[in-house]
């Protein structure tokens, strides 16, 4: 098709926009629709082919998936280093990396002060404590800092989306003490695959993909007065560890595990067997003017 044809079509369809829209949303879709033409012109693609994608599109739309084909399509990583991007030009460098929320946030999981446990349902696995400190860029400790954190089951699960766990199973919300320290308790997290004959699945064999992740654990980071961060870590020794489907995986967030046999620990720990363990800090940049947002609005599940 004649390119100044498109460009025609293109300026009728604009020229429709008569009423009081919104400028921000005609920029965006008519940009959209411009370069969707283009790749339809460019790649010759057929009356089937545009319906078989609007299909799969809707299919997508009632399965919930679009959140797991957004970090699929390296969008949401995207996302993240524009934001390391802004940030660096305002002369924001160094803490602790950001990386993907995910789709599978709940607000609300149940707070305690200094440490909490996460696992509530009976499940396989090995016993994982964590502990750290958050801290402002300074070095300085954030007492009553917000330690938000979830992770997946032994099946790859999450509580609310997996009708088989009980209410905010491996999620909790812990305030940092006086000296901005947390520690949790839980189960060594499993990696996990994308719902197999789903929509994301589906898309990503067509492209030659797997829809496997790294065994990780998801963390929101926040306090007044500082940039909220949101941020996971990886378990070592993941076969998947730098082959995640959605790009999550950074330099920085894949923190040493060690295994606790030491009697005394143990007793202090009060478990009766070994366990495994991780330290790792979070380090927050202050807020100030001019800086892109960091609390980002997005639709979460409510509980």
């Amino acid at each position: 098709m004649d390119k100044q044809a498109i460009a025609a079509l293109l300026q009728k369809i604009e020229s429709t926009e008569t009423g009081a829209g919104n400028p921000r949303v005609q920029a965006i879709v008519n940009r959209i629709v411009h370069d969707l033409f283009v790749t339809i012109e460019d790649l010759d693609i057929q009356p089937e082919e545009f319906w078989s994608a609007v299909n799969y599109l809707g299919e997508a739309g009632r399965s919930g998936e679009y959140g797991l084909i957004a970090a699929g399509l390296g969008f949401e990583h995207f996302l993240d280093l524009r934001m390391d991007e802004a940030e660096a030009r305002q002369g924001v460098s160094g803490g602790t990396p950001r990386t993907i929320e995910g789709p599978l946030y709940v607000a609300g999981a149940p707070e305690s002060h200094g440490s909490a446990r996460l696992d509530q349902d009976p499940q396989p696995g090995e016993v994982l404590f964590m502990q750290g400190q958050v801290r402002g860029a300074d070095g300085a400790p954030l007492a009553n800092a917000l330690v938000e954190v979830w992770h997946a089951n032994h099946l790859g699960g999450y509580s609310f989306f997996d009708p088989g766990q009980t209410p905010f199973n491996l999620r909790r919300s812990i305030r940092t003490d006086a000296e901005g320290r947390y520690r949790l308790r839980t189960l060594v997290p499993v990696g996990y695959s994308v719902p197999p004959g789903g929509a994301t699945d589906s898309l990503l064999k067509l492209l030659g993909r797997h829809g496997t992740r790294p065994a990780h654990i998801h963390f929101f980071v926040s306090t007044p007065g500082y940039r909220k961060l949101t941020t996971q870590i990886n378990i070592e020794g993941d076969p998947y560890l730098w082959d995640d489907f959605a790009f999550a995986t950074r330099d920085g967030l894949v923190p040493p595990m060690t295994r606790v046999t030491d009697p005394a620990a143990l007793r202090a720990h009060e478990v009766d067997a070994p366990f495994l363990s991780i330290d790792f800090d979070f380090e927050l940049h202050p807020e100030r003017h001019g800086l892109p947002a960091a609390e980002i609005a997005r639709a979460h599940f409510t509980a």
